[in-house]
């Protein structure tokens, strides 16, 4: 082999490895919500919860929505008792089967964001919803979002608090950066404190997740990239960690955007297309791809477009879409700008669209 060949295919490898630094990460996506244990079979629809515990007479789910379906598949011929527990779920939250076979009664759970149920299931396949009873009821909708807690995990409990205060709130909405390196004992750390917020948390992956190699935070917390709808409202994450999208998830997002075309339409994700001030590099590494990104966002006629990574707020519009950059979980806040630890409080209705967003300080 010429000595200059060997160089140059480091080059192209690298050169490759580069260009779809979010590609692994995709493919960890397709991953979540599928296990078997036990001789029971689970595949959580679109991967809208995480198999955290499965065994023969238990299954724990950590919700990524407020909505979701499960196929349970039992092997053997004489069906199964399960007890079924959902972390991370909305305090009404209620299980239902297509299948009149399969029995469900409520058990004690220990937090207000955990559920828990006693499944009867026959041998085959089960299919079941946990959702709510208002789920696609056309109401009012309120939320918090919140990004960017990090090095300030030991302090996040008064914001939760105050979340917790704000009436009507149904969940807290995020855009990553919940840990410094996304360790496992931070991730840990960040799922102790949520024991303090009475609603559930549902979020996406930020660049600090990215401390380990595969990210840890898939087992922990589910998808980076994933859509939900709940009381006619439309709800986009998108794993935004490496200031790109990965070409699989704009494949994705495609679908996602026809699927939110007609209702009230919210994209969030960590890092911004563009940075709202040009003053950091807060930003896609491109600005080609931020315009591409943008530019689908506007045609499908999104809503509303929410960011994190920036410690701090902004209200801006990109490509006619208003957009809100708030990174106020307790991160090293930006200097001279006068504003600390935040959240924002935002009015939906499928009816109206976006009524109001709000800045709740903290401190």
């Amino acid at each position: 082999m010429p000595t200059h060949v060997f160089p140059t295919l480091v080059v192209l490898l690298f050169t490759a490895a580069c260009t779809r630094p979010a590609d692994d990460r995709a493919q960890q996506d397709l991953t979540v919500g599928q296990a078997e244990a036990g001789g029971i079979r689970v595949a959580v629809r679109d991967g809208l919860a995480v198999v955290r515990a499965l065994d023969e007479s238990k299954l724990v789910l950590w919700g990524s929505a407020p909505v979701f379906d499960v196929d349970v598949t039992v092997g053997d011929d004489t069906g199964r008792s399960l007890r079924l527990e959902v972390w991370n779920a909305l305090l009404d939250t209620a299980v239902t089967a297509s299948d009149p076979a399969v029995t469900v009664v409520d058990e004690p759970a220990e937090l207000a964001t955990r559920r828990a149920f006693r499944l009867e299931l026959p041998s085959g396949t089960s299919h079941l919803r946990v959702a709510p009873p208002d789920a696609g009821a056309h109401v009012p909708l309120r939320f918090a979002v919140m990004s960017d807690v990090q090095e300030a995990i030991a302090r996040v409990g008064d914001i939760y608090a105050r979340v917790n205060a704000e009436a009507g709130v149904r969940f807290l909405f995020g855009a990553g950066d919940l840990t410094q390196r996304g360790h496992d004992d931070q991730l840990a750390r960040f799922e102790d404190e949520l024991r303090a917020l009475d609603v559930p948390y549902f979020t996406t992956l930020g660049n600090h997740e990215l401390g380990e190699n595969p990210p840890r935070y898939h087992s922990w917390y589910g998808r980076g990239n994933f859509q939900f709808g709940f009381q006619g409202v439309t709800f986009t994450l998108l794993d935004s960690a490496s200031a790109t999208i990965d070409p699989i998830v704009y494949d994705w997002l495609d679908g996602w955007l026809a699927r939110g075309l007609g209702s009230v339409h919210i994209v969030a994700m960590h890092i911004p297309p563009l940075d709202p001030t040009g003053v950091r590099n807060g930003a896609f590494a491109s600005r080609a791809e931020a315009a591409k990104l943008l530019g689908l966002l506007a045609s499908s006629g999104v809503d509303l477009t929410l960011y994190g990574h920036v410690h701090s707020f902004y209200a801006f519009e990109n490509a006619g879409i208003p957009a809100y950059i708030s990174g106020g979980g307790g991160a090293l806040p930006e200097r001279f700008d006068d504003m600390g630890r935040h959240f924002l409080v935002v009015d939906a209705d499928a009816e109206q669209g976006i009524r109001g967003v709000r800045v709740v300080r903290v401190d």
